[in-house]
């Protein structure tokens, strides 16, 4: 694979907002991602969420729960450490945008009523990463020297 590629992968010049956004919002998908996978912190594990996305047409919910679960626990913990922050930002991004479309669009915008205004703004936030990088302080740093002193 061309190294400027892999470089521009892992460079970012978001300095420090980046990383003010990616740590609280890794923790948050990685906490839901574990009530998701191992039913920590009030979740149903693997088996009741998956009954609920067969439950909402997301078939099979076992396999949709694993795939949720761990886009949000594994790409929660990579964006805390800034590691592959924009794939890892990237497949969060799209796993709030199935949540918003298959399982809070029609209860409306607001949490209260089970709408989408809390996976809106990690979408949000994800897609914001997406687009910076990592910031300051992140492994993807180290990354991107190691290529930059390839070349």
């Amino acid at each position: 694979m061309n190294t400027t590629l892999l470089t521009s992968l892992f460079t970012s010049n978001a300095r420090l907002s980046a990383l003010v956004l990616r740590v609280p919002v890794g923790i948050v998908l990685a906490a839901h991602g574990a009530q998701k996978l191992f039913a920590w912190f009030g979740g149903y594990g693997l088996e009741g969420t998956g009954q609920y996305m067969e439950s909402i047409g997301l078939a099979p919910g076992f396999l949709m729960a694993l795939l949720a679960g761990s886009a949000e626990f594994f790409g929660g913990l990579a964006l805390v450490l800034g590691l592959l922050t924009r794939p890892a930002a990237l497949v969060s991004a799209f796993t709030m945008l199935m949540a918003i479309f298959t399982a809070h669009i029609s209860n409306g915008l607001f949490l209260s009523n089970g709408g989408y205004e809390y996976a809106l703004a990690l979408f949000a936030a994800t897609l914001s990463l997406v687009f910076s990088g990592a910031g300051r302080l992140a492994v993807d740093n180290l990354i991107a020297n190691k290529f930059a002193s390839a070349q």
